[in-house]
């Protein structure tokens, strides 16, 4: 893995407006609901299902040979894991590339052996140590109080990875809350910009 220091942020245009309904899937309800979301609901399911087709096909063409994981967030897939060689990297990369609706593909696959266990369950618990982190600054009222249902937090192998839809400011924010979080190794900005933050619905007043 490269532990050099540096931070990646894509710059991609367009932004959807966000929603707040139960998504269904196939007539079946999921149980998230896109409170506060600044994709639309149908960008959530379009993401959802891109990351469903992307497991089954690397599943059934690269289980054996790689521990890869696409994660999409308004269309961009980020690509984490590890590849037994690049032969593999570059057939995963292909094979995401394909899948109807991806806007751009960041491939962060490693040339190496599947992790183990004890390395993925560390990589969930410092996922959820920069959850709960941002949550905590966004209840402090910290300026510009990034909110964590506006950044998807990937880590692999001690790299944090950050995507969504955010303004320079709060991607400032955000990095810096996961640079200085115990056990993260490197950050890297998967972010796409927007010039300013969408305003927020007020609060219904109490009946």
């Amino acid at each position: 893995m490269n532990r050099r220091l540096a931070a990646l942020t894509i710059a991609l245009t367009g932004l959807a407006a966000g929603g707040c309904v139960p998504l269904m899937v196939g007539g079946v309800a999921t149980g998230v609901l896109v409170a506060d979301d600044r994709r639309s609901s149908g960008t959530v399911i379009d993401d959802q299902n891109i990351e469903l087709r992307v497991a089954n096909e690397i599943s059934t063409q690269f289980g054996k040979v790689s521990n890869a994981n696409a994660t999409s967030y308004n269309r961009v897939v980020l690509i984490t894991g590890e590849a037994t060689t690049e032969q593999v990297r570059a057939g995963i990369d292909k094979v995401v590339r394909a899948q109807a609706g991806v806007r751009h593909v960041q491939n962060e696959m490693q040339i190496a052996g599947p992790s183990s266990l004890t390395a993925r369950s560390n990589d969930a618990f410092i996922t959820g140590r920069v959850k709960a982190r941002i949550v905590d600054n966004q209840a402090r009222g910290k300026d510009p109080r990034v909110q964590a249902n506006h950044v998807k937090v990937v880590t692999e192998a001690g790299v944090v990875y950050l995507m969504g839809l955010v303004t320079a400011a709060e991607a400032d924010q955000a990095a810096e809350i996961a640079r200085t979080t115990s056990g993260v190794t490197r950050v890297v900005r998967v972010f796409e910009l927007i010039k300013r933050a969408p305003v927020e619905p007020a609060a219904a007043p109490p009946k």
